[in-house]
């Protein structure tokens, strides 16, 4: 369990740090969503 959470968290910083460099918000909020249904359909499939 603990590797899992150290996993996410790692990841999280990863998008994060992408994050800084994406100025355009719209282009932000379309990555967000579409990781979240990729990371939803990934977890639950």
């Amino acid at each position: 369990m603990k590797r899992m959470i150290g996993f996410i968290l790692f990841w999280i910083a990863v998008g994060m740090t992408i994050m800084l460099f994406i100025t355009n918000g719209i282009l932000a909020v379309c990555i967000i969503i579409l990781f979240l249904i990729l990371g939803y359909n990934l977890f639950i499939c």
